[in-house]
């Protein structure tokens, strides 16, 4: 199979099939996830917000003194209530960059449709500008991290790209990049959303 790359260094409005308007692709979003015990929170950011509806850990660099105190302890999923595990990876966490704290998508599929893969050469190209978010099935140091720490793989996408029901029943049957807006709106809702920034390199 052939494939074109096309590298994205700021906000950027693109095609994508299946979809009447352009996709917006380039906006980091901030967003917390509140911790057992009513701790506080944990800050994450992410081009990639609906992916978040897979999430399986947040990952800290084990030398960061801003997150020391969060070492074993657990977030909470704002949607599901699924316990997240907070994890101490040096490989994968640069401390230097963005919040310092990267959200975990573990996610496992055997098939992938145009639409992922289309997704897929996007968000490698965006690994390598933000750092911030982990999808093993699309790069394999993702993939490591979830091996790594014994993650569990959630997979929220159907074949053709839409949410499927590990992904909630508020999202079920949405396009991935529709989803991407409803779920900025319900953590919005929740008060969880910082803010969108627009990503340059």
């Amino acid at each position: 199979m052939q494939v074109d790359y096309l590298e994205i260094k700021e906000r950027s409005l693109l095609k994508v099939p299946g979809y009447d308007k352009p996709v917006e692709f380039g906006v980091l979003t901030k967003f917390a996830y509140p911790l057992e015990g009513n701790l506080g929170e944990i800050v994450v950011a992410t081009t990639r917000i609906e992916t978040m509806l897979g999430d399986t850990a947040i990952a800290v660099h084990p030398n960061d003194d801003r997150y020391s105190h969060f070492h074993g302890k657990y977030a909470i999923h704002p949607f599901n209530g699924r316990k997240l595990p907070i994890i101490c990876d040096a490989i994968l966490v640069d401390p230097k960059f963005g919040t310092g704290a990267v959200k975990v998508f573990s996610i496992c599929m055997n098939k992938i449709s145009v639409e992922i893969l289309f997704q897929v050469i996007l968000y490698i190209l965006w690994y390598f500008l933000c750092s911030l978010q982990i999808t093993p099935a699309h790069d394999p140091n993702d993939f490591e991290v979830g091996k790594r720490h014994n993650l569990e793989f959630i997979n929220v996408f159907t074949d053709d790209g839409k949410i499927n029901s590990n992904g909630g029943s508020d999202f079920l049957g949405m396009l991935r990049f529709k989803a991407r807006e409803a779920v900025a709106e319900a953590l919005q809702k929740k008060v969880l959303l910082y803010y969108y920034l627009f990503h340059e390199k």
